[in-house]
This record gives structure tokens, C-alpha cells and sequence, in this order.
């Protein structure tokens, strides 16, 4: 019986072998270490790549934890949407406005979050985007307590990196903050013009009373010789008139004092001589109010209570009108203040002779006189039932030698004297429209005393 040899089967590293003209065992083991030198340079490279990826993962994390953290410290509403008008991301100050968890709210249609008024100028500001513009719209949200507060929003396109329209990012804030924030800009915009036309009002007639005081110290003495000479004229009158009593005697005389009229000239004299006094008396009168401008203290303070004082304001004010009004007094009894009596006195008397003017014209003229405490001031009110002032006199009424009334009525110091009085007591005076109608011109004095403001 013959034995047949099994051979083993030949593969590739076999035909290799024998392409190669080397032996089977030197053959493998070549391409053993080729492979396996291969194998070890792949796994470095694979190590390589994870450690990279690795670190990328760890700064896209970072990065995203700082966006995440920035979205969620805005107080501003930011939600992004698709092209769709779906919602894609929204940051915690949306989900604390509407309510809602961020799974409820992703994925969902913006215009089922937005209010019935507001989807379609929404949706039309989201497909109407054009790259680089930002556009604004206000709109409200729907909450877990019902609509919001209107909201202003900005809408900036999204466009991915080939320039494709792929949704839209917008941001907001309710309105109610901007109106407060415009609104206190707007209060101290006014304060500022008010402090600055008070500075410039101040200064102007600090600087006009400079100059009429000037004036009027000029003025004083002419007055004098004038009013000293219409005394002696009258004087002389009486002695003429004495002398042409005795000459009548005579025929011939008669016929010249005919010629000359000379009786009626001394009717006259007398007539044009009061009239000569009176109006001297008044511009001295007024001179007397314009040394008054420079602010000059001749007496000294007292106690002064003022609804006795008031009282007799109105009297005196009362008694050159031709109007009868029903003059009204609320008054806190037994306040008092240091000042001067006089200077108080003739600010009132001012301040209701105006009111007795301002109703002129009015069926039942009524004036108002208030007197109570304001803290560390006294308060004084002056108030009547007249046509009231435009805003154009409201700026102008305590400037020197402005006057609503006509010509031979006012000389437009009155108010100008009693602000210079008021101030320098150190308090203030203010002129306003009443709710009612009517001008209301309040004082405000210190209870501890005159100041020189």
C-alpha cells in the first residue's frame, strides 16, 4: 500500500514566496513586521486624532457653556426662529416672561406665542429680512397671567454661509422701561431749563436792578427841585391872585386882564398846579420803588402775623376799585413769620389789586386768600376766579415794567417789587393757572426769620 503526502494549502504569502525566489519562512516573517510596522503607525495617528478631537470638544463645550451663560444672564427676550417662523432657541429671560419650558417652546410656531395683534406684523418683519438691517416692531407675547406688556422688538436676519435666508434672531424689552427711562430724561431735560431760565431771569434782573437804581438815584433830586418849586408856585399863585383882586378897582385894568384873560387864567392855576403835584407825587413814588431794586434793608425785621396783615391788603386794595368782589379768607389763625411789615404789606396789596383787576369782567368776581403752614414756610396764596394767564404771560409776569393793563394803569413794577421783596426775605413767589380757571399767585416765606436770598 503506498502513503500520499498531504501538502498544506498555498496561499498568498506562498505564491509571494515563490514570486520572490526566498524561502517560505523568511518571506512571512518580512511581511509580518511590514504589516505590523503599519498597524502601529495607524494606531499612533488614531491616537493623535482623538487627543485632537479630544480638545476640540473641550473648547466647543467651553464655548458653548459661555453662550449659554451669556443668553441666560440677558434681561433682554432673545428667541432665534427658522425661515418658517419656528422656534429654534430661546434664552431664560423669554421662558420667565411666557412661563413656559424650553421643551414646549422649541419646535413650536412663534405665532402661536405671539398675541392675535401681533402675528402678522411678526411674521411679515421675519420674511421681509434683509441682511445687515435691523428692524423694529412692537409686539406682545402670550403669558401664564395673559398678554404682556407691549414689547419693543428687534429683528436681525440669519443667513448661513452661502447667503441663504434661514431664519431670524429677536430681541426685546417691554416699552413700560423705556417710557420710564424717557420720561425721567424727560424731567430732568425740564428741570434743566427751568434752573437755567430761573438763573438767567435771576441774573437779568439782578443786572436790570443794578441799573434802575442807578437811574433812579439820578432822577430823585430833578423830582425834588420839581416838587419843592410846584409848592412855591402855588404860593405865588396866591399872592397874584391877591394883587389882581385889589387892581380891579381900576377901569383901565379891567380892560387889560379882558385882554390878557387873566381871571381865567387864575381859575385855571389851581387845577393845573394839583395836577402838577400829583403827578410829581407819583414819580416820586416810583423812584421810590426803583431804589427799592437794590435790594437795600432800611428797617428791621419784626413779628408780623399774616392774616392781619392780609386783611388790610385787601381793605386797601378794596378801596380804589370800582369791582366789589367777594373776598375770601382761609387762613391758619395766629401764623406768624419775622419780616418786615411793610414790605409784606405792599406785596400783598399788589398781588389782590391784580386779582381785583383780573375780575373786572367776570358776573360773580371772587378772590381767594389762603395763608397756612408749609413745613418750615409760611404759604400764601392769592387766587381769583378770572380769565387766568397765557403761557407767554406766565413767563413774563414778574418782569420789570411789563403790564397787561392800559396806559396810566400800571407801571408794570408791582409784581417786580414784590418778587425783589420776597426775595429778599429769603422766600419765593410763583405765578400758575388754577384747576378751576383763574390766575393763583403763591408766596413763600421762611418761618425763621428774613434771609437775603
Amino acid at each position: 500500500m503506498t502513503t500520499r503526502k498531504i501538502s498544506r494549502p498555498r496561499n498568498m504569502l506562498d505564491l509571494l514566496s515563490e514570486s520572490a525566489g526566498l524561502p517560505d519562512n523568511e518571506q512571512t516573517e518580512n511581511m509580518w513586521l511590514e504589516v505590523i510596522h503599519r498597524v502601529d503607525e495607524v494606531y499612533s495617528d488614531l491616537i493623535k486624532y482623538e487627543s485632537d478631537l479630544e480638545a476640540k470638544n473641550a473648547e466647543l463645550e467651553e464655548t458653548q457653556q459661555f453662550i449659554s451663560s451669556v443668553l441666560a444672564s440677558v434681561s433682554d427676550i432673545l428667541l432665534v426662529c427658522d425661515e418658517r417662523g419656528r422656534i429654534i432657541q430661546v434664552n431664560a429671560a423669554f421662558l420667565r416672561m411666557t412661563g413656559l419650558s424650553e421643551e414646549m417652546l422649541v419646535g413650536a410656531p412663534l405665532g402661536d406665542h405671539l398675541a392675535e395683534d401681533s402675528r402678522a406684523r411678526a411674521l411679515a418683519m421675519i420674511a421681509a429680512g434683509v441682511e445687515g438691517k435691523v428692524t423694529e416692531c412692537e409686539l406682545r407675547f402670550h403669558t401664564d397671567q395673559g398678554a404682556s406688556d407691549l414689547m419693543a422688538v428687534n429683528c436681525s436676519t440669519r443667513f448661513d454661509h452661502s447667503g441663504r435666508r434661514v431664519g431670524a434672531v429677536l430681541t426685546g424689552r417691554p416699552i413700560g422701561e423705556l417710557k420710564r427711562a424717557y420720561e425721567a430724561l424727560h424731567h430732568a431735560h425740564l428741570d434743566l431749563q427751568k434752573a437755567q431760565r430761573k438763573l438767567i431771569e435771576q441774573e437779568k434782573m439782578a443786572s436790570l436792578g443794578r441799573l434802575v437804581a442807578g437811574v433812579a438815584h439820578e432822577l430823585n433830586n430833578p423830582i425834588s427841585f420839581v416838587y419843592g418849586n410846584i409848592h412855591t408856585l402855588d404860593k405865588y399863585r396866591r399872592s397874584l391872585a391877591g394883587y389882581f383882586v385889589e387892581r380891579r378897582r381900576d377901569a383901565e385894568d379891567d380892560d387889560l386882564r379882558r385882554k390878557f384873560k387873566v381871571d381865567a387864567i387864575l381859575a385855571d392855576l389851581p387845577s393845573l398846579i394839583e395836577g402838577m403835584l400829583e403827578g410829581a407825587v407819583r414819580i416820586s413814588d416810583i423812584v421810590k420803588n426803583l431804589r427799592r431794586l437794590s435790594f437795600s434793608r432800611t428797617t428791621e425785621t419784626q413779628e408780623v402775623e399774616l392774616e392781619r396783615i392780609a386783611r388790610t391788603a385787601a381793605n386797601w386794595a378794596a378801596r380804589s376799585k370800582r369791582v366789589q368782589a367777594d373776598v375770601v379768607f382761609e387762613c391758619e389763625p395766629g401764623l406768624t413769620i419775622e419780616a418786615h411789615e411793610g414790605q409784606i404789606h405792599q406785596v400783598l396789596v399788589n398781588l389782590i389789586d391784580n386779582a381785583f383787576d383780573a375780575t373786572r369782567d367776570v358776573a360773580a368776581p371772587r378772590i381767594r386768600i389762603g395763608i397756612n403752614k408749609a413745613g418750615d414756610e409760611a404759604e400764601i396764596s392769592v387766587t381769583d376766579n378770572g380769565r387766568g394767564l397765557s403761557d407767554v404771560l406766565l413767563d413774563k409776569v414778574f418782569e420789570p415794567f411789563f403790564t397787561t393793563k392800559v396806559v396810566g394803569e400800571g407801571t408794570g413794577l408791582g409784581l417786580w417789587i414784590s418778587y425783589s421783596i420776597v426775595k429778599e426775605h429769603g422766600g419765593s413767589i410763583v405765578a400758575a393757572n388754577g384747576c378751576n380757571g383763574g390766575a393763583v399767585f403763591t408766596v413763600r416765606l421762611p418761618m425763621n426769620g428774613a434771609q437775603t436770598a
